[in-house]
């Protein structure tokens, strides 16, 4: 059970954070993985720590929010790794912006990664597991702001709560093609966005007494699950959003 071995999967903002979690979960489980992220140096860094578990691994540069980047790295993905067999739309960030000051501008930059990215994404590499046959899986990283209010993020969770949508549809749609849709809903997680908030002893003074596990989520606690929802022991499993938080949203 779950051996990904001769499988390819991508991960979109894969060089650092959650992604590189996903990406070292199915590389481990023997998946070749292709990751799709702007920055090149830490593209670089992820390819050498994924190679070393004995996996081919492409990088590429991609900006999720265009859509012609993301049908070039389709291509060169099939063309260099073989058809795409599992995809996890993870790349997306937050700004922290009051609600009341953000500018339309701004406002768009998000939902332009987070929610028209994660779909052009997830739409494109439907298209392609369908034209290939034999398929596929779609996993989208959600949040749990979607379960209740994040005061200086509204543009973030506007993002997640609309993904959570789409992930309800597309597992409808995609349910006859044997394509399973489901998504990801981390807690608080140890990440270059999350960096000063962890360093920062009077927030987790506080956060500490609302997270039952007593700790911050870390990337190596996405491995499992990425694996999971990545194999074939899955695909009766549809439609749904899995919290990964260490208890804080049910606390």
């Amino acid at each position: 059970m779950f051996d990904l071995s001769g499988r390819t999967v991508v991960v979109t903002g894969g060089n650092g954070g959650i992604g590189i979690g996903l990406a070292r979960g199915v590389a481990r489980a023997g998946a070749n993985v292709a990751i799709w992220a702007r920055n090149e140096e830490k593209n670089a860094r992820a390819k050498e720590e994924l190679e070393a578990l004995g996996v081919k691994v492409l990088t590429l540069p991609c900006d999720v929010s265009d859509e012609s980047a993301i049908l070039s790295a389709i291509d060169q993905t099939a063309a260099q790794l073989g058809r795409i067999d599992a995809c996890f739309a993870n790349a997306g960030y937050g700004q922290g912006i009051d609600p009341l000051k953000i500018t339309l501008e701004k406002w768009r930059e998000v939902l332009s990664v987070n929610l028209d990215g994660a779909f052009l994404t997830m739409r494109n590499v439907a298209n392609h597991m369908i034209e290939t046959g034999g398929g596929g899986k779609l996993i989208v990283t959600s949040s749990m702001v979607e379960h209740f209010g994040s005061p200086m993020q509204v543009e973030y969770a506007a993002s997640k709560g609309a993904v959570g949508s789409i992930v309800k549809s597309l597992a409808v749609r995609l349910a006859r093609y044997d394509i399973q849709v489901n998504s990801i809903q981390p807690g608080w997680v140890i990440s270059d966005a999350t960096g000063p908030l962890v360093d920062s002893d009077d927030f987790n003074k506080v956060l500490m007494k609302r997270i039952p596990a007593r700790r911050w989520g870390e990337a190596s606690d996405f491995e499992g699950i990425a694996v999971y929802l990545a194999s074939e022991e899955s695909r009766y499993h549809t439609g749904d959003s899995i919290l990964i938080d260490g208890g804080y949203t049910v606390f």
